[in-house]
């Protein structure tokens, strides 16, 4: 997979994109990571790639020629290639895990990080997706964009060496994940269930199923409001809404 990103700040990829699993799966061939400084784009004597909006208002734009003539310069270096084209944007469509499983079948991903009060909005002609990591604003789309390119790249092929674990996660299933223990099984007197050492794995696997559940209804029920219930999801969640009474 071939990654790129269009930024002005494009030392912020230096650490996060060398290291842990994103580096490993540079080392390995896995994804294929560049960064664009678009303001080499800029077509005026101070390099400002940045304008105040007509009719008046606080803060600055984005100009719409540099991003542009960025992804100009992008298809003549990978022509040929399918490219989704994200712009990070508070005003996006939040990012899920699902996007990250879609993301992670592409050949071609652009991330364009803009900075200032907003975009021109003749940027949104050249893009395929906007997407926002939560409700609130960040001074950038840098980080934004790592956390896409993270969820993203340790969904592909061998990377996480584990491939169960990824479907496992919380959101892939679209309920959080069951409480995980390790030794001891005391520590100061917190105590790992017996159900897990029992080698029922049926009562092992029903156990995780109805405290994925739980964790799911006290932290994100409107995750439950949006999920059609199995029978036994059903049941479990009936006793779980009585024990939490």
């Amino acid at each position: 997979m071939r990654m790129d990103v269009l930024t002005l700040f494009p030392d912020m990829f230096d650490g996060p994109m060398t290291q842990s699993m994103i580096g490993k799966a540079r080392e390995n061939k896995k994804i294929d990571f560049h960064t664009l400084d678009f303001r080499q784009f800029a077509n005026n004597k101070h390099n400002h790639v940045d304008d105040y909006p007509f009719g008046g208002g606080a803060g600055m734009l984005l100009k719409v020629e540099p991003i542009d003539l960025a992804l100009q310069q992008l298809e003549q270096e990978v022509p040929h290639t399918k490219k989704r084209i994200i712009l990070m944007d508070p005003s996006g469509k939040p990012f899920t895990q699902k996007i990250a499983e879609e993301f992670a079948e592409e050949e071609h991903l652009v991330f364009i990080c803009g900075h200032y009060e907003g975009y021109d909005e003749r940027i949104r002609h050249y893009v395929t997706d906007e997407y926002s990591i939560g409700d609130f604003v960040l001074t950038g789309g840098e980080l934004a964009a790592m956390m896409m390119i993270d969820a993203t790249v340790r969904l592909l092929p061998d990377v996480l060496g584990n491939e169960e674990s990824a479907i496992t996660d919380s959101h892939s299933t679209g309920l959080l994940e069951h409480p995980q223990y390790t030794r001891p099984r005391d520590y100061k007197g917190m105590l790992v269930p017996d159900v897990l050492f029992s080698g029922n794995h049926k009562k092992i696997k029903e156990w995780q199923e109805k405290e994925s559940l739980r964790r799911t209804y006290q932290r994100r029920p409107d995750l439950l409001e949006k999920r059609e219930l199995s029978s036994l999801e059903a049941r479990l969640l009936e006793e779980i809404k009585a024990e939490e009474v």
